[in-house]
């Protein structure tokens, strides 16, 4: 099958479209071409990728039917993130393809009534970026259940992986917290560090797209999470990184309201987000309706993804 896969160049599509090329599909990748993957593959080689920049296309009208030329069988879009966005595209598409599918968050669900939480609990987004993806997801699982459309909509967690600073204890992405846990040292966390966080290899959130594209019947018109086997806390998560180098965490406990006045702005914003959220999700549906299994827990990820800092020299552990 041609597969199209919209913005391919990013973490998820580095194990996404070789993989799908290994499968034995032909790959169309489509992105402005400004990056390369984040780790090299072979398979890129087989891979027809063609430049587009989506904002400047969409502003004129025409990415919709830029991709419908493409004549994809399958449409895996990854940085669809407004509801024109998703209305361009599939309009110009319905009819012409087999299986759209698009990248959604797991920020769709607002705070949790009962964890873990399932896709079919009731929506209660907040923040711009989870409401603009549940408007999203509402409006393709509408045109496909009056089959209007064949869309999916996948919800990745928290993703990390080789190339990427994962989101730290401490809800946030300074990888400093990450030094100095290895150091012996303290680092502060909000409240009591009993909020969750809910990571996902990026190669695991590839594995869901192929497994989503390859049951067609029970994909289409759902939904799915596509995180690890189980969310972390955040004490516990500083606790298990700690271990890592031998360490047992030393851990001062503050009430966010407090320990956002020593963040920046843009740091004390991502930490309200994520213990406002705290995420712990279900893969249930999508292991029993797809056959997901993540090859990661979430300490296996993100550990993953910490090695390739110290690689890199981006922390200092030393």
């Amino acid at each position: 099958m041609r597969y199209i896969v919209i913005g391919g160049s990013g973490h998820i599509g580095t194990y996404l479209v070789p993989a799908l090329v290994r499968l034995g599909h032909e790959v169309i990748e489509v992105s402005r071409g400004e990056r390369q993957p984040y780790r090299p593959d072979p398979a890129w080689n087989e891979v027809r990728r063609v430049p587009l920049d989506r904002d400047k296309a969409e502003a004129d009208g025409s990415f919709g039917q830029r991709i419908r030329e493409l004549q994809g069988d399958v449409i895996i879009d990854l940085i669809c993130f407004t509801l024109e966005s998703a209305q361009q595209v599939t309009e110009a598409l319905e009819g012409e393809v087999h299986h759209y599918l698009s990248c959604g968050t797991i920020w769709v669900h607002g705070p949790s009534v009962t964890v873990p939480v399932t896709e079919e609990q009731p929506r209660r987004p907040f923040g711009d970026y989870g409401i603009r993806k549940a408007k999203i997801e509402a409006y393709l699982l509408d045109k496909a259940r009056k089959g209007r459309f064949p869309a999916t909509v996948l919800h990745p967690g928290h993703i990390v992986g080789p190339g990427w600073v994962p989101l730290n204890p401490a809800g946030h992405f300074n990888p400093d917290v990450f030094a100095r846990l290895a150091a012996g040292k303290e680092i502060s966390i909000p409240n009591l560090g009993m909020e969750t966080v809910h990571h996902v290899h990026a190669e695991d959130v590839a594995q869901a797209f192929i497994k989503a594209s390859q049951c067609w019947s029970q994909a289409v018109g759902h939904s799915f999470h596509v995180v690890s086997p189980a969310a972390v806390s955040l004490r516990g998560y500083a606790e298990t990184a700690a271990s890592w180098f031998g360490h047992e965490a030393v851990l001062r406990f503050e009430p966010f309201e407090s320990m956002k006045h020593s963040l920046g702005n843009g740091e004390a914003r991502t930490v309200y987000d994520h213990i406002a959220h705290s995420p712990s999700c279900s893969i249930e549906k999508a292991r029993r309706l797809l056959g997901y299994e993540p090859r990661y827990s979430s300490m296996e990820a993100v550990r993953e993804s910490v090695n390739w800092l110290i690689e890199q020299k981006k922390i200092d552990v030393s």
